[in-house]
């Protein structure tokens, strides 16, 4: 896995390493990280039955449908068809409801398997 940062990510980022290494005059620099794994959850944005998983009740539920349609981030038609399978199958239809600590639990159960392959670290 190769991560590419613009200068100001690097600074905010590694402040100390950067301010070694951009002090100096006329350098080039390329950094590879390779771990041998990739972060699952790197870049992941939660779609709207991730949001509608963590909602307790059905009104709940159509709340969060209307603020992403109105915020542009679901398409009208979209919504409405959510809404209309949120009324007729209820919010269970898209399986178990998140607890709040959901991600968390995964991404131990994640790291934890990482981990176990991993010499010296378990």
């Amino acid at each position: 896995m190769a991560d590419t940062y613009r200068i100001n990510d690097f600074k905010k980022k590694y402040p100390h390493l950067a301010r070694e290494v951009l002090e100096e005059k006329d350098i080039s620099l390329k950094l590879s990280v390779n771990m041998g794994f990739s972060d699952p959850w790197s870049g992941y944005t939660p779609t709207v039955v991730d949001y509608i998983r963590r909602c307790k009740s059905l009104e709940e539920a159509f709340e969060v449908v209307d603020y992403l349609v109105n915020h542009g981030e679901l398409d009208a038609r979209e919504g409405e068809q959510l809404k209309a399978v949120l009324e007729r199958n209820g919010i269970e239809y898209f399986g178990g409801r998140k607890q709040d600590d959901y991600y968390y639990k995964e991404a131990k159960r994640y790291w934890e398997k990482i981990f176990k392959q991993i010499p010296g670290t378990h």
